[in-house]
């Protein structure tokens, strides 16, 4: 029968133990004759090498990083796997060099993010027959998740957020790709659903339920939509630079109520404003009579193109004469 301890070992006193409270050991099953093959023993069953590239985060010619399917505790938490079907001792030589190479890269890579104070990195193999290395990453100033049992913490700790999440996948897909790969995860997408006017923005607030779902990855707001007859035309710029040459030749300097001589000239200047006015209306309606000659032609010179009078001006759309 197997030996049972008498009482928990020394680290369950650990600050860094996830529980607390009475504990038992558990009692040691028999040792089993043959150990039972782990998943993918074979590449034809192995899920690994089935798995699409769209599955992983990165990926290269000869090497894969994914992730988990959701967030956990830690604020990252990864795995690299070889693409070829290997475990750790069967690996080539090349392979094994490249191998050292990747894992100080991606341990560079998750503890470049913010928040992050070390990276552990562990490799068990009991479950999977398919090299695979696991990089966790220990949230900094946390100091009761260091060392052996930060792999249960992160089982235990509330998951962080998505979006920070996806964002962390993101930073370190970039973060490689710098050295070649692909880079497959991709930042969320900030879009705004912007109200027609101000009066619509009061009376219907924008609420973080109302943003859609995009592929299953989370709240999104959707795309940036203003109607387009919410939009006022913005005032024609060479009606408006028009008016201000006009007003500031036209308009007769302003007359000093003190000064006799001042408001004489004013007054001289504001009877000619008259006159130029007077004779501007009676050329405007000459112009008018000339716009309704039903000769749709117009006048012509002799070679029969059409000859515009004086002063006349076509404005094109964008509000400048040529």
């Amino acid at each position: 029968m197997p030996d049972t301890p008498a009482s928990v070992p020394d680290f369950a006193r650990w600050p860094s133990f996830p529980f607390e409270g009475d504990l038992r050991v558990k009692r040691l099953d028999d040792p089993v004759d043959v150990e039972p093959p782990r998943k993918g023993e074979g590449t034809a069953e192995c899920s690994s090498c089935s798995a699409p590239d769209d599955a992983y985060i990165w990926v290269s010619e000869r090497w894969r990083v994914r992730a988990m399917d959701r967030p956990t505790g830690l604020p990252m938490v990864l795995i690299l796997e070889s693409r070829s079907h290997f475990d750790l001792g069967d690996l080539p030589n090349l392979l094994a060099a490249e191998l050292g190479v990747m894992t100080v890269r991606l341990e560079r890579a998750i503890r470049s993010l913010d928040g992050v104070a070390r990276v552990h990195v562990n490799r068990w193999g009991d479950g999977s027959a398919h090299l695979h290395l696991w990089f966790l990453a220990r949230p900094y100033g946390q100091l009761q998740l260091r060392g052996t049992f930060l792999s249960l913490w992160d089982s235990i700790l509330p998951p962080i957020s998505e979006s920070r999440w996806r964002e962390n996948l993101a930073l370190v897909a970039a973060w490689l790709a710098e050295f070649g790969g692909r880079q497959l995860a991709e930042p969320p997408r900030i879009q705004w659903r912007a109200p027609s006017n101000l009066t619509e923005q009061a009376s219907h607030p924008v609420n973080v339920d109302d943003f859609d779902e995009i592929d299953g990855a989370g709240p999104a707001v959707a795309e940036l939509l203003v109607p387009m007859e919410s939009i006022e035309p913005a005032a024609d710029l060479g009606e408006l630079a028009s008016d201000v040459a006009t007003t500031q030749q036209g308009e007769p300097p302003a007359a000093d109520p003190a000064d006799p001589a001042s408001t004489a000239d004013a007054d001289g200047a504001e009877d000619a404003a008259v006159d130029a006015d007077d004779s501007a209306d009676a050329d405007a309606g000459t112009e008018a009579k000339k716009d309704d000659d039903p000769d749709q032609n117009g006048a012509t010179g002799q070679g029969g193109s059409e000859v515009p009078t004086a002063g006349d001006s076509t404005v094109s759309p964008t509000g400048s004469a040529r």
